[in-house]
């Protein structure tokens, strides 16, 4: 995945960072809350190194913040960047496309904390104002 990090296409630069199911997984607890070690590999049940590596992964590119919050013994926590707070959309997506075509059976659901309401996340193209993926796209190398 790092060959990935420098290619000019920037889903594969992102999918170098986060592209396996622990990061994804991590950011989605981050974003639930969860800020502690112990709370990570309890949610996820993942390998104490497995979660070390990615927590400094995601750590070293800027999604997550590693605070100090005990001195004795030496404790830290993983707070949510600005970058972190903005791959929240980025899961939601992923989120929708799984309802669409992994769904059946019982699945989590997501809610608006304010209003109650059920999140269903559209993703929309800025400028022409279409849902993306309605209409053909073009990509196009560095010049």
């Amino acid at each position: 995945m790092k060959n990935l990090s420098s290619q000019p296409c920037l889903i594969a630069r992102s999918l170098a960072l986060v592209g396996d199911a622990w990061s994804m997984l991590i950011m989605r607890d981050a974003h639930a809350g969860l800020t502690r070690f112990d709370d990570f590999r309890k949610s996820l049940g993942i390998a104490p190194t497995m979660l070390t590596g990615r927590l400094s992964a995601l750590t070293e590119e800027g999604l997550l913040e590693k605070r100090r919050y005990s001195d004795r013994p030496p404790r830290d926590e993983y707070v949510l960047t600005e970058a972190g707070q903005d791959f929240l959309p980025v899961l939601f997506a992923i989120g929708a496309w799984g309802r669409k075509h992994r769904g059946g059976g019982e699945v989590t659901r997501f809610f608006d904390a304010e209003t109650g309401t059920e999140i269903d996340p559209v993703t929309i193209d800025r400028a022409t104002g279409a849902p993306v993926g309605t209409r053909p796209i073009r990509i196009a190398a560095p010049e």
